[in-house]
């Protein structure tokens, strides 16, 4: 299976490669104990302008407008697959016709049947979220399904042994086919980073945000290392900078 290493990560050199109204007027006359005196009788003028005493009709107000995003459409946009709108739709729970980082991690497991990391859930908001609403729409979701069953499919390659985890070993590959050239060492220092249970490895959500970081902070290494040697000489600030990209 081949992969492209550009979206993947990367870089050339030593280390890496391309790799969400008015309140309604009572009717009526109030009285507060004791005699009241009546209201004085009403012209008809007053009755047609007013309404007649305690036979106010009652007022219309507008439905409440939705002054934040727009609701969902009436149905799936043109051309798009039928089952993936339905998914849309089902994990819209207040059906704006946006997803939340909470709508959407609901609707993504892993293969032991436990939820994604909150973490991996939010980067992928933050790549696909063009108009940087903090949601994703139809359209943006789609695009998001679309690199996870690419993820899925990598993932399957490289877990050898069909144990629906990536060890240590499994990962070195993993990033070695992506053109990452790391050392034992930190590979083991990233999958015990990764590692959510403590078993020795990582399940599918971690295997795709290991990947990501590690693509991030190259891309922010890269563009400190302008003459492409593996090697950077940086101050305080320009670190910042360099983390600073990579959380965003």
């Amino acid at each position: 299976m081949s992969y492209n290493q550009q979206q993947y990560g990367g870089y050339q050199g030593g280390y890496g490669q391309q790799g969400g109204y008015g309140q309604q007027q009572q009717g009526g006359y109030g009285q507060q104990g004791g005699y009241q005196r009546p209201p004085p009788p009403q012209t008809p003028q007053q009755q047609q302008q007013y309404g007649a005493y305690n036979n106010r009709p009652q007022q219309a107000y507008p439905p409440p407008q939705n002054y934040g995003r727009p609701g969902p459409p009436a149905g799936p946009p043109p051309g798009a697959d039928p089952q993936l709108w339905n998914w849309f739709t089902a994990v819209d729970t207040d059906h704006s016709g946006q997803l939340s980082v909470d709508e959407l991690q609901r609707a993504l497991v892993n293969g032991d049947w436990s939820p994604f990391n909150i973490e991996t859930v939010r980067t992928m908001v933050n790549m696909f979220d063009k108009d940087n609403s903090g949601t994703i729409d139809f359209n943006e979701f789609a695009g998001l399904w679309k690199y996870i069953e690419d993820w899925k499919r990598c993932f399957q390659t490289f877990d050898a042994d069909n144990s629906g985890n990536i060890d240590h070993v499994e990962m070195g590959n993993a990033l070695k086919t992506f053109g990452y050239n790391l050392s034992d060492q930190f590979i083991r220092v990233l999958v015990q980073k990764f590692d959510k249970y403590g078993k020795g490895n990582i399940t599918f959500d971690n295997f795709v945000q290991s990947c990501v970081t590690v693509k991030t902070l190259t891309d922010s290494f890269r563009h400190f290392d302008t003459d492409n040697d593996g090697w950077i000489q940086i101050n305080y600030e320009q670190f910042l900078e360099l983390v600073i990209r990579q959380r965003s």
